[in-house]
């Protein structure tokens, strides 16, 4: 297998990973502690029985614990080489396979709301879409929707289910203009291809194409060797082009109905291509098998399937075969328990460092907080909510503060409101409880913590640090009068609607907290700085999840961005 590597070409002699050589530092590290611990007694060794000294590490004089080191640094050292890539000869490998990409252009001008196909053209093309991903394609796919401009709107990936969830809100109100440019259309799968050598699919869902669009796909397919299927969404009893404002028929610039049409002698000249192909619309979905099956075939392309490239011989997998060699001595009685003495127990100074071979930083922290020691156990606490309530319970608000910051639950929230009570940040910790009742409707001790801080005019009454809980699913509390503040996880006294909207102005006004939402327009001068508010204190309303009104306000964004226009067409349809 690797005898053609033989004899080294020292002249060629390179490495493929040279960042790699630099891990020989830390691997020159390791004999020196090994010598270093022959040398002098050290900490660890008060660990093992006396007794067992003799025959765990000591066994044998010091000559086999220098050869021991010298294995284990050449053993690493091999290793290390091996990982940078030793080269020194040529050898010609194959063209490289590709995988061929797949772009759906979907056509979301008006015409495609005509209902000649039922319920109406741009509801069966999705239809279409979510056969044609029934049938699993296997290629990386996006998508795309045109009109007057296009716009991506789900770029190249293999988790189908994106796709899905972005085309039931698709419709042409939420594109900037209408029309239908395919031209921008074919541009922008065309950058989305680019990515890879291997030539890809278009997928074209639209209907009422023109004689302009022959040397448009013409031009297109010759320039960059993709491959176009078309699915005509439309039929050749045709239909009139419903109105925007959905009522009536739209109207031309001579004021006739605009009625659109299948027209079958375009499609023939379409389908005359060498690179195009037409499939023609069916009731079910045999039409997108077979578009899936032809994609499915051609799914990789092979770059210079006739030619050879020269690429460099790896030789670092020779060097597994001394390291194999000396890692078997590792097995002799004492090597082993050796090398994992030399790389843990040496820096082993005290009794807590000795703790982390064992026990988990967590584990430690809570054996503190079992005996009291609160500030030390924060220390030891990785985990936020744990941490948070050390530090709470042992007084200190403001670390608790950023402990809980970073817990997103609902109650690591409510006890976030604790922390900003008993510092004295009454507005915040309202704030936080009304989160924490959001987040969890049901944690009834946030709700509330809210109603009791909402009734609190200037209280000076404190919270105790006892009152801080960690993460518990589906808490509960009973909902009893409480006529102070000791204990904001229990029920609280029922504030009218009127006194939570005068104490919830009261608080804006007093910390210069503001609220503010999404605007549905992009600001016309979103690019400049000059008169940019500070925006620290404004806490944004819930962003609505609608995916069509997300992708209406993104599209707008980028033609003001990038300062798209339509094609000037007196089609707008």
């Amino acid at each position: 297998m690797f005898s053609d590597l033989f004899p080294i070409d020292w002249s060629a002699f390179y490495f493929l990973r040279p960042p790699f050589l630099w891990l020989l530092i830390p691997v020159l590290v390791v004999p020196l502690l090994g010598f270093l611990s022959i040398r002098q007694e050290v900490s660890w060794k008060k660990i093992i029985a006396p007794h067992l000294r003799q025959y765990v590490i000591r066994k044998g004089n010091n000559h086999v614990k220098i050869l021991m080191n010298i294995a284990l640094f050449l053993t690493l050292s091999f290793g290390v080489l091996a990982l940078a890539g030793p080269t020194w000869k040529k050898t010609e490998e194959p063209g490289q396979e590709l995988e061929t990409p797949l772009v759906i252009l979907l056509d979301l001008s008006q015409s495609m709301m005509a209902d000649d196909l039922q319920p109406n053209r741009l509801e069966r093309a999705k239809f279409k879409i979510n056969d044609l991903i029934d049938h699993n394609p296997q290629a990386r796919a996006a998508l795309i929707g045109f009109a007057g401009t296009a716009h991506i709107i789900v770029p190249l990936t293999k988790d189908y289910d994106i796709i899905l969830s972005h085309i039931d809100g698709l419709k042409p109100s939420i594109m900037p203009f209408p029309g239908s440019n395919l031209e921008d259309a074919l541009a922008l799968a065309d950058t989305l291809m680019a990515v890879t050598e291997a030539p890809g699919t278009l997928f074209i869902l639209s209907d009422d194409f023109e004689d302009s669009h022959f040397n448009l796909l013409q031009r297109f397919t010759e320039s960059s060797g993709n491959k176009v299927i078309i699915l005509p969404m439309n039929t050749e009893q045709g239909s009139e082009v419903p109105a925007f404002n959905g009522s009536g028929a739209m109207k031309d610039q001579d004021g006739n109905v605009v009625f659109s049409s299948l027209d079958n002698d375009i499609l023939s000249r379409l389908a005359s291509l060498e690179k195009v192909e037409v499939q023609p619309l069916t009731l079910d979905d045999s039409d997108v098998e077979l578009i899936s099956s032809a994609i499915s075939r051609n799914l990789t392309f092979e770059t210079n399937p006739e030619e050879m490239d020269d690429d460099w011989r790896d030789a670092g997998p020779l060097l597994i075969i001394p390291m194999a060699i000396l890692l078997l001595f590792w097995f002799r009685k004492g090597w082993v328990i050796y090398v994992f003495s030399l790389f843990l127990l040496s820096s082993c100074s005290g009794v807590s460092d000795f703790a982390d071979l064992w026990f988990t930083k967590d584990y430690q922290g809570q054996r503190l907080v079992n005996n009291g020691k609160y500030a030390e156990a924060a220390d030891r606490f990785q985990d936020p909510m744990h941490k948070g309530v050390a530090y709470f319970k042992a007084g200190n608000y403001e670390e608790a503060i950023e402990a809980f910051k970073r817990d997103t639950t609902a109650e690591g929230t409510y006890n976030l409101g604790l922390a900003y009570f008993n510092n004295g940040d009454t507005a915040a910790a309202l704030f936080a409880f009304g989160e924490a009742a959001e987040l969890d409707p049901e944690l009834e001790s946030a709700k509330e913590a809210r109603q009791q801080l909402a009734q609190l005019k200037g209280g000076t009454d404190e919270v105790k640090p006892e009152d801080a809980q960690e993460a518990q699913a589906q808490q509960t509390a009973e909902n009893i009068e409480n006529k102070d503040m000791e204990d904001l996880g229990g029920g609280g006294q029922e504030a009218t609607e009127e006194d939570m909207e005068r104490e919830r102005k009261e608080e804006t006004v007093n910390t210069d907290i503001r609220k503010g939402k999404e605007l549905d327009e992009v600001p016309d001068d979103v690019g400049s700085t000059s008169q940019q508010q500070d925006n620290s204190n404004v806490l944004m309303r819930k962003v609505d999840d609608d995916p069509s009104l997300f992708l209406e306000r993104k599209f707008r964004f980028q033609v003001k961005k990038e300062k798209l226009k339509p094609k000037s067409d007196d089609k707008k349809w």
